[in-house]
C-alpha cells in the first residue's frame, strides 16, 4: 500500500498492514476482560509442598490505551497487594506483560511470549530474577518463571506460574495459581 509522508512516496509491505487488525483483535479480547473479579490465590513453596491458600482478594480489571491495567487488593483493605499490565505489542508480534507486587521486595517483574498465542491461551516468560525470601532456602538464588494465563469463557480465567528455583534440582513446579471469577 503506497502512502505518501512528508513528500516522499512509502510502500507499506502487506505483513505491516495486516498487524494493526491483529493489534485491533488483541485489544478487543484484552477489553472484553475489563470489571471486577473474585481472586482465589494458592500457592506452592516446593514441589510436592502443602499448598498456602488465600481467599478474599479481588481484582478490577481496566483498559489503559491498549493494555489492561489489573490492581489487586485483599476483599476488605484498600491497598493494591499487585498491579500488572498486560498487551499486544503488533510490531513484535508477542505478548507483554509488567507486574509489581507489594507483598514482596522485588523490582517490578517483565515478561514476553515467545509466540503470538491467542488472547484465550497466553504465555510469557520472565528473565531470571533473585528469588525472595519467600521460603527456607530461597535468599540469594535465582528463579525462573513462566506464567501461563488461560480464559475458560468470559467470567473464568487461571494464572499459573510455574517456577524453577536455582538449587541445582531443574525442578520446574506449580508454584502459584491466581483463580478468578468474574463478578456480576
Amino acid at each position: 500500500m503506497p502512502l505518501t509522508i512528508a513528500g516522499v512516496l512509502v510502500t507499506v509491505p502487506a505483513s505491516a498492514q495486516d498487524s494493526e487488525p491483529r493489534a485491533t483483535r488483541e485489544a478487543a479480547a484484552l477489553s472484553s476482560q475489563q470489571g471486577h473479579w473474585a481472586v482465589v490465590e494458592t500457592f506452592w513453596s516446593r514441589p510436592g509442598s502443602l499448598p498456602v491458600v488465600t481467599k478474599g482478594l479481588v481484582a478490577e480489571r481496566r483498559m489503559v490505551g491498549n493494555l489492561l491495567e489489573e490492581t489487586m487488593r485483599s476483599a476488605g483493605n484498600g491497598e493494591p497487594v499487585r498491579i500488572d499490565y498486560l498487551g499486544y505489542d503488533a510490531i513484535a508480534g508477542q505478548w507483554t506483560y509488567v507486574s509489581i507486587d507489594t507483598r514482596i521486595s522485588v523490582p517490578p517483574m517483565s515478561a514476553t511470549s515467545f509466540e503470538r498465542d491467542a488472547p484465550d491461551h497466553i504465555t510469557v516468560r520472565f528473565e531470571p530474577f533473585a528469588a525472595p525470601p519467600l521460603s527456607p532456602g530461597w535468599s540469594g538464588r535465582l528463579l525462573r518463571m513462566e506464567q501461563v494465563i488461560a480464559r475458560d469463557g468470559p467470567d473464568r480465567e487461571t494464572k499459573d506460574q510455574y517456577f524453577i528455583l536455582a538449587d541445582g534440582s531443574s525442578a520446574r513446579w506449580l508454584a502459584h495459581r491466581y483463580e478468578y471469577q468474574r463478578e456480576h
